[in-house]
Order: structure tokens, then sequence, then C-alpha cells
């Protein structure tokens, strides 16, 4: 089990601020999740190939096709403040 200090510890470096309740349970939830990467550190890995994925990822994302718009004109008919074919948005430094 995690001492209160080590959690807290933990918890500084994340910059969480934490109650005495929540201390206490993570410090468990700290001590599980350590427990079983003592038990994977055990395990007889010489021959297992590093990954990033259990399975093949290949291009997750689809296929980028051009495709018609909005017109410029319809994109703009709600706009607030339109101006040379575009939407005008206060400076950030205005008030």
């Amino acid at each position: 089990m995690l001492s209160s200090d080590q959690v807290l510890h933990v918890a500084r470096l994340a910059r969480l601020e934490l109650t005495p309740e929540e201390v206490e349970r993570f410090g468990g939830e700290l001590s599980k999740v350590l427990d079983h990467i003592e038990l994977i550190g055990q395990l007889d890995l010489e021959d297992v190939q590093p990954t990033s994925h259990v399975i093949d990822v290949e291009n997750a994302l689809r296929a980028d096709v051009p495709r018609p718009s909005l017109p410029v004109e319809k994109a703009l008919a709600s706009a607030p403040d339109a101006a040379d074919g575009g939407f005008r948005v206060p400076s950030p430094g205005a008030s």
C-alpha cells in the first residue's frame, strides 16, 4: 500500500489537489495498479515483440475526398457581421 506522502507526491506531479478521503482511496487504487505492473514484470516476455496496438492498425482515417462546400452567400446569410466574403469578428484585444 502506498503511503499518504507517496500519493500526495503523485498528486502534486499531476497538479491535483486531493481531499484526505481521496488520498486514502487513490492510495488503494494506485497500489493495485502497481501490483498489476509487478505481475507483468514477472512474465517471460523475451520472445514477445513490442507493440503499440493489440491488432494491426492501418490508416484508421477515411480517405480525404474533395466535395462541394456550402456557397459563400449561404454560409454568410445568418452571420451577424459579414465583410469581404468572410466572418468579421472582434479583435481579441478589443473590449
